[in-house]
């Protein structure tokens, strides 16, 4: 049995009820026929559609409800919580600074987020620093969150809003040439930053991490040593702040975790048809790899149902980038 969620209590809002425009309720209307239907891939752009306007589709077995986009920022004893990502003050136009910012995501599992941050900063070289992104936490979590001191910085946001959205939050707020984001799952056994900024030296590299994958076709993947892979598995990957705040943000419907690893790796090194990309470089790190919480928390068919939705969106975009795989 995979262990239980935390329970998370919801930070209150103010927000009143807003009526729902009529074209926005009929583009609703429209997704729920896409999907009886199983038209994924229209259910999707109507999605986005509906987002684009200001709203955001919650769906509930057949039936749906529609919400505002996006939660409210709060601030209560001068603690801000963040209702959305663009909500974030954004230090991207600022210079680089240090040697590399490491981000990493809160949400249910304190105790990882403290194993992965103590071994992060016993190991990692002068000038790295450091963002944890509380998104939407836990109780617990919320509590055990780390001080504000020697390079770490807290976001917090006032809802859970998303792997996509937390990794956004952390670039917006990355200092360091490079950026750097590490799963709580993984335990630093000794200095990750060094290789991975070096990998990045070579200009022809768009995006280095510890765990590779390739893939022939882009449908199937499979782990790969050191050197050159497909992908950068989600676990620790490494890229620019230059190329994130050009190539970004990311696609904010990737919600759950799952393969939005290989569709950033993929906006990162694409080129454009017909110019050669640029490389997914895998590097050997120190690291002790633990449970991964995402994953085991969430059933097994609400894996295999959201995994199988992103995947969609790397098809979408990529599907017959053949020149990408290998």
């Amino acid at each position: 049995m995979p262990p239980t969620r935390p329970a998370r209590q919801p930070y209150p809002s103010a927000v009143p009820r807003t009526r729902i425009p009529e074209d926005v309720l009929s583009l609703a209307h429209d997704r729920a026929a896409a999907r009886v239907e199983k038209n994924w891939a229209e259910a999707d752009r109507i999605r986005a559609e509906i987002e684009a306007a200001g709203w955001k589709i919650v769906d509930r077995g057949t039936d749906f409800a529609l919400e505002p986009a996006h939660a409210p920022t709060l601030e209560d004893d001068g603690i801000v919580r963040y209702g959305s990502t663009d909500a974030v003050p954004s230090r991207l136009g600022e210079s680089d600074a240090g040697v590399a910012t490491v981000v990493l995501v809160a949400t249910d599992w304190p105790t990882d987020v403290d194993r992965a941050l103590k071994a992060l900063r016993a190991s990692a070289p002068a000038g790295t620093s450091f963002v944890v992104v509380a998104d939407g936490p836990s109780p617990e979590q919320d509590e055990a969150l780390p001080p504000e001191a020697g390079g770490v910085e807290v976001v917090r946001t006032s809802e859970r809003l998303g792997t996509a959205a937390a990794w956004n939050i952390g670039i917006r707020r990355s200092t360091g040439p490079v950026v750097i984001v590490i799963d709580t799952s993984i335990e630093p056994t000794g200095d990750i930053v060094t290789p991975l900024v070096a990998a990045l030296a070579d200009p022809t590299v768009a995006v280095a991490g510890g765990f590779g994958i390739v893939s022939d076709d882009l449908r199937k993947f499979e782990a790969a040593p050191p050197g050159d892979v497909t992908a950068i598995e989600g676990y620790a990957i490494a890229f620019r702040r230059a190329d994130a705040a050009e190539r970004g943000p990311l696609d904010g419907r990737f919600r759950f975790y799952r393969n939005l690893d290989i569709w950033w790796s993929l906006v990162l090194r694409d080129e454009g048809e017909g110019s050669e990309p640029r490389r997914a470089v895998a590097v050997a790190i120190p690291v002790t790899r633990h449970e991964h919480r995402d994953w085991t928390a969430t059933p097994e068919p609400e894996r295999a149902r959201l995994s199988k939705r992103n995947f969609y969106r790397i098809i979408d975009r990529f599907g017959s980038r053949r020149d990408l795989a290998g």
